[in-house]
């Protein structure tokens, strides 16, 4: 008999529910249940598809609900009820009789058998299961049709539409729906990525190369988490596209002569050890706002081996006042921002971010590359990037900084794989459609002599 309380579709409404009502990310939530649930590997499978799934089609499917349900549901019925629909009409491994039962059953066990509200599911699934999948090609505006289809709001829909062209739009609509990849780095220090590739197959890890970033492998198979190569710092779950940024500033400057190097916005890591990989005779200085992810940073490094050549600091990247000017060999600002280009891996932020939020950011981001600045030595290194493919916070964010740093100037961002060289563009933006990596933008900022 299924035990209800621990089922992946009843552990998937408690996930959701917690994460439309902000009060958790969906990748820490989902981790988080999944450590507590004594799941099988099928089930964790089930629950992260329907997760995953429901956010990023959440649009689609209220679109469909709509007209079945007269009154607004309490928030973990409608979840309970996105989810079946979810699997109507996108798992078709599921049958739709089993999706239904199921979602009765959690309905009655949630309710405390309140028969009105197993009525008011058993009546609106059954109506559902009646109709047709809403035409959605009918919708004559190519914005709101886009939006509905790709379960965008209408604000950011737009915005891609502006900034891309529509064929463009459409294309980013597509990937960041689809699954994301498990990408990892391989870890420079303790071997070539040749080396790891071999020691990650004896574990029963098969990858393939990435075709996005030198260092970077693509999970295809095998448990990665519990293998000994990463638990012995092999290797570390990086995106792809987040791996260039210091590719980017590797292809800028001489890292294994760089006395001192500043990841400003550096939790958890990720590029930190990348960097301090490559900072082979100097220090990383990385910064984090929080005490407990400058833990996290500390607590990597010494997986990776690279503790000696980290300095992990609690400081505001806005106020570096601690440095003097003219120290830094290069840093890299991987500043905070709306994170619109993870949208494959965090499907929430589109219902949860605005375009004001853009706006305040690039004030943010503006206000630390002031700071960082002066911190440069001539001739030395700013790598700006982000995880957003919003104009706001990126080449226009960069157009700011160069106007009242007359001081730097923009060179063509270069990676290991020469990805894009034939842009118009000095800086480089990988769409989530380029290459099924994270959304990515990187500018190379060189200090004049």
């Amino acid at each position: 008999m299924v035990n209800i309380k621990q089922s992946p579709r009843n552990l998937a409404v408690t996930v959701l529910e917690r994460v439309i009502n902000k009060q958790a990310y969906s990748n820490l939530e989902l981790n988080q249940i999944i450590q507590q649930a004594k799941l099988s590997v099928a089930d964790k499978h089930l629950l992260t598809n329907l997760v995953y799934g429901t956010l990023q089609h959440r649009l689609t499917l209220e679109n469909w609900l709509k007209p079945f349900v007269k009154r607004e549901p309490v928030p973990w019925v409608r979840e309970l009820l996105l989810i079946t629909l979810y699997q109507y009409h996108y798992l078709k491994r599921v049958p739709d009789f089993a999706a239904t039962n199921e979602a009765i059953e959690i309905t009655k066990f949630r309710g405390h058998g309140n028969q009105g509200l197993r009525k008011f599911v058993t009546g609106v699934l059954h109506a559902v299961l009646r109709s047709d999948w809403p035409d959605l090609t009918t919708i004559e505006d190519p914005i709101e049709q886009l939006s509905l289809t790709a379960s965008l709001p209408l604000w950011l829909t737009k915005k891609l539409v502006d900034e891309n062209g529509l064929l463009e739009a459409q294309k980013i609509g597509k990937a960041i729906n689809d699954p994301a990849r498990l990408s990892i780095r391989a870890n420079r220090q303790k071997g070539t990525v040749g080396q790891i590739t071999d020691q990650l197959a004896m574990e029963g890890i098969t990858t393939i190369p990435s075709q996005v970033a030198a260092d970077g492998l693509i999970v295809t198979k095998g448990d990665l988490l519990g293998s000994q190569a990463f638990r012995s710092g092999l290797v570390t779950v990086q995106d792809e596209s987040a791996m260039l940024a210091v590719e980017a500033m590797a292809a800028a400057i001489d890292l294994k002569t760089a006395n001192l190097v500043l990841d400003a916005c550096s939790a958890p890591g990720g590029k930190t050890g990348q960097l301090a990989a490559q900072v082979e005779n100097g220090k990383v200085i990385a910064l984090d706002i929080h005490q407990h992810k400058v833990k996290l940073i500390k607590k990597n490094m010494a997986r990776l081996g690279l503790s000696d050549r980290v300095v992990a600091k609690q400081n505001d990247a806005r106020d570096l006042t601690f440095l003097a000017d003219q120290t830094l060999d290069a840093a890299l600002v991987d500043a905070p921002c709306s994170g619109m280009g993870l949208l494959r891996r965090k499907p929430e932020i589109r219902y949860q971010k605005q375009f004001s939020d853009s706006q305040q950011l690039h004030k943010i981001q503006t206000t630390i590359l002031d700071a960082v600045a002066p911190k440069i030595k001539k001739g030395g290194i700013i790598i700006y990037s982000t995880c957003t493919i919003l104009h706001e916070e990126n080449d226009e964010t960069v157009v700011a900084f160069l106007t009242t740093h007359p001081n730097f100037a923009l060179e063509k961002t270069q990676t290991a794989r020469a990805l894009k060289t034939d842009r118009a563009t000095k800086t480089l933006t990988i769409l989530p459609s380029d290459y099924g990596s994270d959304g990515f933008f990187i500018a190379t900022l060189r200090r004049k002599n």
